[in-house]
């Protein structure tokens, strides 16, 4: 089992990426009504890997001999500036997942619950990831500004994820 501090830390960690999935469900809602639709697809894709972050902590928890207590989820945004303000919210959500991800796993070393250090392990690699892909995504829109033309080709390029 679980202890009392992990349990609840990995609760509060599913409503955090269900959060995440649903900040990013808005922001294809908002990339849609601006009609970029790649960039919409970009964060359809994230909602979804979000939703997957979530289970994995779900499975875990019940794995460990405890039922999952889920918690009321905030809209964390819904309106965006422009395409790059949108990017830069998903990075610095990130930054804040990492942080949370970095929490859980000191919380899980000072429980010394190995198993819980071993499953945080993936999630700290993924967030390398995440971190850097959203932040590789800011600076392009940083670089090209107001260009349409340019902006027209990154909504194309990031309709291609898989």
């Amino acid at each position: 089992m679980l202890s009392k501090k992990l349990f609840t830390a990995f609760n509060d960690q599913i409503k955090h990426e269900l959060e995440s999935a649903y900040l990013y469900a808005a922001m294809v809602a908002w990339f849609k009504s601006e009609n970029f639709d790649g960039m919409a697809h970009w964060m359809e894709v994230q909602s979804n890997e979000e939703v997957e972050h979530a289970k994995k902590f779900f499975e875990h928890i019940f794995d460990r001999g405890n039922v999952v207590q889920l918690q009321s989820l905030n809209i964390l945004a819904n309106k965006w500036d422009s395409p790059l303000a949108a990017f830069t919210a998903a990075y610095e959500h990130e930054q804040f997942v990492t942080g949370k991800i970095n929490e859980l796993m000191t919380l899980a070393k000072a429980e010394k619950d190995y198993a819980a250090e071993v499953f945080l392990h993936w999630f700290v690699e993924e967030q390398v990831e995440e971190e850097d892909s959203t932040l590789k995504i800011v600076e392009l829109l940083k670089k090209i500004g107001s260009h349409s033309h340019q902006l027209i080709m990154i909504d194309r390029d990031l309709g291609k994820r898989e």
